[in-house]
């Protein structure tokens, strides 16, 4: 098969790479622009797509003796994965803009790309499998490490992105990718993986939105109403937050105060006690297509390095999930969230969370 290997500069994708290349696929190597004006060097473990990242996925293709080229997407980028997390903030929703990348950016727009250039899949370093049923249909499982399982920002992918797609790390561990990677002669055998949001290096994220938005001045209330504390922005705040509230007066009780909600139609931020934060139905939108499932109850999970919990799904009349009614009341769930659907290791569908009530 003609493979396009997307290489990040990291360890993961080179592997990922040098395998597609044993396997007998013929493999072009290709590295994203996802910024219009790049910085030199990574912050540490936070961000990527750096030019010293695009260097280091040319001198991979350099080692694996594959072709190498730059495919600048970063309008792409701005318009499906930046502004749509200035947008949900800015609603009082609270993104994952990983999620967003992989749906429009790192699958869609690349897919879409390769197909014309006719190539017939694209090869990554996410840690994740793909199985194949009886009538030919794709499941998306988790991967073997569960320290590195990235089928939770992959839950978006459809059927037909997985039928294009190779994840070749799925069945291993990050310990054996890094020993594989140093003796295959990768000199990023030992460079730290990225974290956080790469759009946001220093992982100030209400210092990214001010920036974006300005100052948005508002207050911060108790359940009663009652002003309790001011902000510069509704949209720096999360639900479940607990720290950077400044807030003067501790409560009557003395205990911690959460944001409970953020209110953006009159720019308040709500908080009280953790109790308050208490959640059992999700909402969902959109929903999740589950008509082929004779099971009752699935596990969900809504951060991407978050344990799940199990809900029963609640179907409408043509037997979609559009709510989710956890065991066990959770704490902390905010709109926006992605919320991803296993039944055992297998992704059963991803939806984001309209609402989280009690």
């Amino acid at each position: 098969m003609k493979v396009v290997a997307a290489l990040s500069g990291g360890v993961d994708s080179a592997v990922a790479a040098a395998r597609a290349v044993d396997a007998g696929h013929e493999v072009v190597g290709v590295h994203l622009a996802l910024s219009a004006s790049q910085q030199t060097h990574r912050n540490g473990s936070r961000g990527c797509c750096t030019l010293e990242d695009s260097r280091d996925a040319r001198r991979i293709a350099d080692v694996l003796g594959i072709p190498f080229y730059i495919w600048d997407l970063s309008e792409e980028f701005r318009r499906d994965v930046v502004d749509d997390f200035i947008a949900e903030y800015q609603a009082g929703r609270t993104p994952n803009p990983c999620i967003r990348c992989n749906e429009s950016i790192k699958f869609s727009a690349v897919l879409n790309r390769a197909r014309a250039l006719c190539f017939d899949a694209i090869c990554t370093g996410h840690y994740a499998r793909i199985e194949s049923n009886a009538d030919g249909q794709r499941a998306l499982l988790r991967g073997v490490d569960p320290k590195k399982d990235q089928s939770y920002v992959l839950g978006v992918l459809s059927q037909q992105d997985l039928s294009q797609s190779m994840f070749p790390l799925g069945d291993s561990t990050k310990d054996h990718v890094r020993q594989e990677a140093a003796a295959r002669g990768l000199l990023v055998a030992d460079k730290s993986d990225s974290y956080d949001v790469c759009f946001i290096p220093d992982g100030d994220t209400g210092a990214f939105l001010r920036s974006q938005l300005g100052d948005q001045p508002g207050d911060i209330v108790d359940q009663s109403g009652e002003v309790v504390g001011s902000h510069q922005g509704a949209f720096a705040f999360t639900v479940g937050q607990r720290r950077g509230l400044s807030l003067g007066d501790p409560a009557d009780d003395g205990r911690a105060r959460f944001v409970l909600s953020i209110e953006p139609v009159n720019n308040t931020v709500v908080v009280g006690p953790r109790e308050s934060l208490a959640v059992q139905t999700l909402e969902l939108e959109p929903t999740i297509n589950v008509s082929d499932e004779e099971v009752s109850i699935f596990d969900v999970q809504w951060r991407a390095h978050g344990s799940t919990t199990p809900a029963h799904p609640v179907l409408s009349d043509s037997n979609v999930v559009e709510a989710v009614v956890l065991v066990e009341p959770a704490y902390g769930i905010a709109a926006g969230q992605e919320l991803v659907m296993y039944h055992e290791e297998r992704v059963v569908g991803s939806a984001r969370i309209r609402s989280a009530t009690s």
